[in-house]
């Protein structure tokens, strides 16, 4: 079996490229390439005002700086320090808050810490509008996260006076959330308002 004779290209009207050809074919890449365009998303969308109030964000409130804040924590002329920090819309305003973990620097030891919820203020520092947990209540505040509005905490503390202070034995796992006016903490007491 022979193969087939290929067609002489010369014969083949189609073949022949004319700048009339050219010219349409551009026409149809650039028709098919300004469809395209229209038709996806483009990126600056995502961070449109349109965009942020369709998903509740906004970006003319930055979250409350941690370090501008005046914290009700007691060190005895020693300094405090914000060991965490966390950011979001605590309670549904479309702004959001700073949640920060405060306790006094120590040489030694686990101090205890004070877990505070900031709002900006109108000097465009910090202000503690709830105190979650008390430097007094002899807990460390560790794993802060806040997500869809709820602050999630583990707290370490102490069975006995007994147990070193560098050691907690006792752990648990909190949550706080904004209800009727307050934070209402998911088990134990409720947080008091600073």
């Amino acid at each position: 079996m022979q193969p087939s004779a290929a067609p002489d290209l010369v014969d083949l009207a189609h073949t022949h490229t004319r700048p009339a050809h050219w010219l349409a074919v551009a026409t149809a890449t650039a028709a098919v390439v300004a469809l395209a365009g229209l038709l996806s998303p483009r990126p600056a969308e995502a961070g449109s005002p349109a965009a942020r109030a369709a998903s509740g964000a906004t970006a003319s409130a930055p979250a409350p700086d941690a370090g501008t804040a005046a914290y009700p924590i007691r060190c005895g002329g020693a300094p405090h320090k914000v060991a965490q920090r966390a950011t979001g819309d605590l309670d549904g305003d479309g702004k959001p808050e700073t949640v920060a973990v405060v306790h006094c620097e120590a040489g030694s030891g686990t101090p205890p810490a004070g877990l505070y919820v900031l709002t900006g203020g109108r000097d465009g520092t910090a202000r503690v509008v709830a105190t979650l947990v008390e430097p007094g209540d002899q807990r460390s505040v560790t794993g802060l996260t806040v997500r869809d509005g709820t602050v999630r905490a583990t707290l370490l503390g102490y069975s006995s006076p007994d147990v070193p202070s560098c050691c907690p034995d006792e752990k648990e796992q909190v949550a706080w959330d904004w209800k009727g006016g307050a934070f209402v903490r998911s088990a134990g007491p409720e947080a008091r308002g600073a």
